[in-house]
């Protein structure tokens, strides 16, 4: 009974780990489409300011993501320590995929004009000439997680990064709408059912610690 509990525990991550896998086999496969149709047609393959405004973004928002999970201390529940460090793997294989599409086409890996590309020129811009990243963790809080260790980190962790990906998910929607680029849609179709199935996997364990997710937007 133990054993096939365990066995249960670690199941959910596991397969969110084989989703990311894949969602990284893709990334590279559209990487390489771009480069294949740049080489045959140079004049005939471009990005759009959309295709590269979401690839700067989310580049930086997963790099958040990756910050939050490195930023949880190693003494935790080995569910949840599986999960942290399958987010680190997963979204740190889509930064260098994404960073990949714009070094190829040499655009710069990040915008003094953040969030552009998905509210508009007429958007309110915050005070570093951008929107505020949805989703985004405060300095404060991910020192507050710092210094946090056991249940504490645990629940703090998951509230972060429940919220974290429902604004990763609000983008990668957006992008679904914005980009011109079929590969890049498609890749943004996969963060959407592989960080939605990490919602609902994080959402189901704070539950049973009687937390609820931080509000979002």
């Amino acid at each position: 009974m133990g054993s096939d509990t365990k066995r249960s525990s670690f199941r959910g991550p596991l397969v969110l780990l084989l989703s990311a896998i894949l969602l990284g086999a893709a990334g590279i496969a559209a990487g390489m489409w771009l480069q294949s149709e740049r080489d045959t047609n140079p004049d005939g393959v471009q990005l759009s300011s959309a295709d590269i405004g979401f690839a700067q973004d989310m580049s930086v928002h997963h790099e958040q993501a990756v910050l939050i999970a490195q930023t949880l201390s190693r003494d935790v529940d080995p569910q949840i320590r599986v999960i942290a460090d399958q987010i680190v793997v997963a979204q740190t294989s889509e930064i260098a995929t994404m960073r990949g599409w714009l070094n190829l086409f040499d655009e710069p890996f990040t915008t003094p004009h953040p969030m552009q590309w998905m509210h508009g020129s007429d958007h309110a811009m915050g005070d570093q000439g951008g929107a505020p990243m949805p989703g985004a963790a405060s300095t404060s809080e991910v020192t507050r997680l710092a210094g946090l260790r056991g249940a504490d980190a645990e629940t703090l962790f998951l509230q972060l990064m429940i919220r974290h990906h429902q604004g990763g998910v609000d983008m990668a929607e957006a992008a679904t709408h914005a980009v011109a680029s079929e590969p890049i849609r498609r890749i943004a179709r996969g963060m959407i059912r592989d960080q939605s199935n990490e919602i609902a996997v994080m959402t189901a364990i704070l539950d049973t610690r009687d937390a609820t997710p931080l509000a979002h937007p």
